[in-house]
């Protein structure tokens, strides 16, 4: 058997495209590589915060995110994502600068879950900022119009924690904020079947939240997970 090289990294398929940030990423969240069954791949993207991707819309980040993207194309992925759902607002322009597939956002999966829930039934989303997350946002993610968002922001720990980048994270706060969001969302919304989690940091609380409203919950390890899979087929 002959094999061909070519690649720097071996055995990491997905490439993550990682914010610059110091608040604390706990089992569960993206950018904790334990929270992966398979070998992931990360590369910073520097200048890119939480607060400019988030509350300043990414504002001239495009081209160290494509940047970034290519380089990991050149060291071995097969796939890319993100790890900030409000990167949402690059997923056509990183698609069309490299030459595998690119999932940027967890709001991808709406339209899919809309589809395989019960009739009368659709699926809501949470976002760490509701007021941050714009048409624009949605469009790009073809979330379908009138889509139920609930948000943490306003909440004890989590938004803030996250935003505004601190160094220490009330864990126990943090899943009371997206739980009580969670449960906001459903008690506001009488047709919600299930809830996607908008953020990459609100997987370490999906159990709870799916607990707490007895709703299936999606999240960016759902969707990146899936996308592994394809990227990676199982052999028997």
């Amino acid at each position: 058997m002959k094999v061909t090289g070519g690649k720097s990294i071996y055995g990491a398929a997905v490439g993550i495209l990682m914010l610059e940030a110091q608040f604390p990423r706990i089992p569960g969240d993206m950018g904790n590589a334990t929270t992966w069954d398979f070998p992931v791949h990360y590369k910073i993207v520097r200048g890119a915060t939480p607060d400019k991707v988030v509350r300043q819309g990414a504002e001239g980040l495009l081209d160290a995110f494509i940047s970034a993207a290519q380089e990991l194309v050149s060291e071995g992925v097969d796939g890319i994502t993100t790890n900030c759902g409000f990167l949402a607002l690059f997923q056509q322009q990183i698609s069309q600068a490299v030459p595998v597939p690119v999932v940027t956002s967890s709001l991808m999966q709406v339209g899919m879950v809309n589809r395989v829930l019960p009739t009368g039934k659709r699926a809501g989303i949470l976002t760490i900022s509701g007021s941050s997350l714009t048409q624009q946002h949605l469009d790009a993610a073809s979330v379908p119009s009138g889509t139920p968002i609930g948000t943490t922001e306003g909440g004890m720990e989590f938004t803030r924690a996250i935003l505004d980048n601190e160094l220490e994270l009330d864990v126990a706060l943090a899943r009371q904020d997206n739980v009580e969001a969670a449960l906001t969302m459903q008690k506001t919304y009488s047709d919600l079947g299930a809830i996607v989690l908008e953020c990459t940091n609100m997987e370490p609380y999906a159990a709870d939240i799916a607990h707490a409203t007895g709703l299936p919950v999606f999240s960016i390890q759902t969707l990146v997970t899936w996308f592994q899979r394809s990227l990676v087929p199982n052999r028997y």
